[in-house]
């Protein structure tokens, strides 16, 4: 047994008990152990480990976040644009679309306005990389800890957010943004990105992108802003609404010291003089505009033209809802305005719809159309789209009346067409103009015997005469002796569409007017007949384009509809309907120029037409009768305080008051009319043509003349005991029986009463 007490003290390796080092390798040192705080610190191979794996996570998470996110498609908001209309001269006549945009070309912004935009967003765009690490993380951070919203550094970031993204603050938009931006940058150019941005950017006023807001602020395009416009635009771009000083004059200090940091920005960087930046001005906004969308009446302009592109298969449904076309109309605004207040001045002042019922009911169409080019120049369709939503020039359900006329006799001299006892039909060829008087056909009564205005008869009359104070009994038979089908091509030709409505009425009612053709439509048909029978077809457009491309329009090549002879001679006896003291026209003398036309009045005075022309311009107006609430066709009776509304009234009177303003400043021009042979040589009836049983035969014949080739038709003497048709009276009651000026009244005849061949035709369907 060991008795030495140090033995006592040694484990089993022999080695004492809690001594440090205890087991250690002979001649190694032990690490000494951490005590105190140094317990908690890191050592460096923990720190370097630590940095490597936080490198390979930031490096992974890179890699991954570039390889996982692509460029998305665009949102359908950024690309959504709107569709401008202009007028002729390059103004804005209406906007149409949910979007207030319209995307230019980089080229088409000014150099001084791209560097005003770089001087306030990012001016060293063009040299460095599309993100700003730095920005981005402190934008996070600031979304983070609730510091409010954080846009996006650079122009490209910027863009991404407003192209591909959306404007959402979080983290994870942030981060697409980020990555979306770097890829972006190395497949596209920066002058693409700046492109993008500067069509995508909100400037406020509803105004997306820089071309609209060129209009919203400063009422031009963006190719005519200079510097200080430029600059105001690019202060916008930080805070939209805080900076307009229009709506916010409070702020005015504010939005220039901003104006003056991209201004000197702009120095600073080499793209503008410091004399130059010396000279320039602040340049105030103007005031805030409507937006113009389809308010007041610019909505007849849009749907006109959008039902134009359709029907003519320029653009169809898809492209106009995708937008961004720029529409140039052929739309004069001077012409435009003179239409607008013609129809207000004439007509709609003269309303009083408190205490008139009928006054309700007036509606009223224009269009003008440049008869050589078949340019659409001025167009009414109403006092608002938003109240009146049926456009007055373009509808199509209103009887025209004896404004058809002119194709009757047109068509008569075209087709050299003869009466029934064999005389060639011109303006001086005699006619029976006894009220209801039987037509006849092939020596044969027809059953159709109409009614002439308030039943007057003028017997024997010429077909100058008969124009002029619209004799039904004359224009009846006319229509018989020509052929309904040959008058109905002539309509045709000259460009009536062939499914007009009433188009297709057989025996003389064609004649009439029974057909429901739309003032344009009727415009571009009298358009023909002032160009001496040479028919182009009317348009609304000048030029389209898109993204600066042009789109092409269809050819409109000009048509031969009639012989010169046959068009100038119809104008002939046109002009005396206006120039002659019976003539029914007479108040269109007021446009002071020489003039051509015809009036008309619908069945039971629901409408009341003027169609005429000057060497230059071709215009009907029609005063429309429907109730506001039911859409019914409404009598005019009473309507404006006056007995009857008629073509010779309110019609003629807002032609010739357009007329003359739209004209104003130009010379007077003439007609040069090339007379169809014989035209002027008067044709009376070989005998007396029959007549009707019980027909009013009292009335006395025109005398029996002849005048030289070429002599106006107003020379010829009127009946002396007939009062000239179509009055506007100043405030008698009513007729009890509708009058029928242009829609037939028949007189049975033996073929029995009602129903058969002389049955008065059905009123056609209206068509919208």
């Amino acid at each position: 047994m060991n008795d030495d007490p140090q033995q006592d003290g040694q484990g089993s390796n022999g080695s004492p008990q809690g001594e440090p080092g205890a087991g250690a390798s002979p001649g190694k040192k032990g690490r000494p152990r951490r005590t105190g705080w140094r317990r908690f610190l890191p050592t460096w191979r923990m720190t370097l480990g630590g940095i490597l794996v936080i490198l390979l996570v930031v490096v992974g998470g890179f890699i991954a976040g570039y390889l996982l996110v692509g460029i998305p498609p665009a949102n359908q908001a950024a690309k959504a644009q709107s569709n401008v209309f202009l007028f002729s001269d390059g103004t804005q006549l209406a906007r149409d679309g949910e979007v207030n945009r319209e995307n230019v070309k980089l080229s088409q912004v000014p150099k001084s306005v791209q560097h005003a935009v770089l001087a306030a967003e990012d001016r060293n765009f063009y040299n460095e990389s599309a993100v700003n690490p730095i920005a981005m993380v402190r934008a996070a951070w600031n979304t983070v800890i609730g510091r409010g919203k954080q846009s996006g550094s650079t122009i490209t970031q910027q863009y991404v957010k407003n192209y591909y993204l959306g404007q959402e603050q979080t983290i994870t938009r942030k981060a697409k943004e980020f990555f979306i931006a770097i890829k972006l940058d190395r497949e596209v150019s920066k002058d693409e990105i700046l492109e993008g941005y500067l069509n995508t950017s909100y400037y406020g006023r509803n105004a997306y992108g820089i071309q609209a807001a060129a209009q919203a602020y400063y009422n031009k395009d963006v190719e005519d802003l200079n510097a200080a416009q430029g600059a105001y635009l690019a202060t916008l771009l930080n805070a939209p609404s805080q900076y307009d000083i229009v709506v916010h004059p409070e702020n005015r200090q504010r939005a220039e010291a901003r104006w003056n940091y991209v201004m000197d920005g702009m120095v600073k960087k080499g793209w503008l003089s410091g004399s130059k930046r010396a000279a320039t001005k602040f340049d105030p906004p103007g005031e805030a505009k409507t937006p113009s969308g389809l308010s007041g009446r610019r909505g007849y302009f849009v749907n006109a033209i959008k039902d134009y592109l359709r029907n003519n298969d320029i653009l169809d449904e898809d492209d106009l809802k995708g937008g961004g076309y720029r529409i140039t109309t052929t739309i004069d605004k001077k012409k435009q305005l003179a239409l607008e207040k013609a129809v207000d001045d004439q007509v709609m002042k003269q309303l009083d719809k408190k205490n008139r019922d009928a006054d309700k009911n007036v509606r009223a169409g224009g269009a003008s159309i440049d008869p050589a080019t078949g340019k659409v120049v001025a167009m009414y369709g109403g006092i608002d789209y938003a109240k009146q939503f049926v456009n007055g020039a373009t509808r199509a359900d209103y009887q025209v009346g004896s404004t058809f006329k002119p194709f009757v006799f047109a068509s008569a001299v075209a087709n050299h067409a003869t009466t029934q006892d064999g005389r060639t039909i011109t303006p001086q060829t005699v006619y029976d103009g006894t009220n209801k008087r039987m037509t006849i056909s092939d020596g044969q009564p027809t059953g159709f015997a109409p009614a002439n205005e308030d039943d007057r008869s003028y017997g024997q009359i010429t077909v100058s005469e008969a124009t002029d104070k619209s004799v039904n009994a004359v224009y009846a038979q006319m229509g018989i002796d020509v052929g309904p089908d040959k008058v109905r091509e002539t309509a045709v030709d000259l460009g009536i569409p062939r499914k007009t409505p009433g188009l297709t009425e057989s025996q003389g009612a064609i004649s009439l007017g029974t057909a429901t053709p739309s003032v344009l439509e009727m415009t571009g048909a009298y358009a023909t007949i002032a160009n001496h029978g040479k028919r182009v077809p009317y348009t609304f457009l000048a030029k389209i384009t898109k993204n600066g491309e042009t789109v092409s329009l269809p050819d409109r090549p000009e048509q031969t509809a009639m012989p010169r002879e046959a068009a100038d001679t119809t104008t002939s006896i046109l002009r005396s309907v206006v120039e002659s003291p019976g003539g029914t026209g007479a108040a269109a003398q007021a446009a002071g120029r020489p003039a051509a036309g015809k009036t008309g009045t619908a069945e039971e005075d629901k409408a009341a037409w003027f169609a005429g022309y000057t060497p230059d311009l071709a215009t009907v107006i029609a005063v429309l009768g429907q109730d506001p609430k039911t859409a019914a066709q409404e009598p005019l009776y009473g309507a404006g305080g006056l007995a009857r509304i008629n073509g010779g009234g309110w019609p003629a009177q807002i032609w010739a008051d357009y007329t003359a303003a739209a004209l104003d400043g130009k010379p007077v021009k003439d007609f040069d009319l090339e007379l169809e042979s014989g035209a002027g040589d008067t044709q009376p009836p070989a005998s007396a043509t029959p007549t009707a049983p019980g027909g009013d035969t009292g009335a006395p014949s025109a005398p029996s003349q002849t005048t030289p080739p070429g002599t106006p038709p107003t020379a010829t003497t009127p009946p002396t005991t007939v009062e000239p048709p179509e009055p506007t009276f100043p405030s008698e009651p009513p007729p009890t029986t509708a009058p029928t000026e242009d829609f037939p009244t028949v007189e049975p005849g033996d073929g029995g009463p009602g129903g058969g061949p002389g049955g008065a035709p059905e009123t056609p369907p209206g068509r919208q």
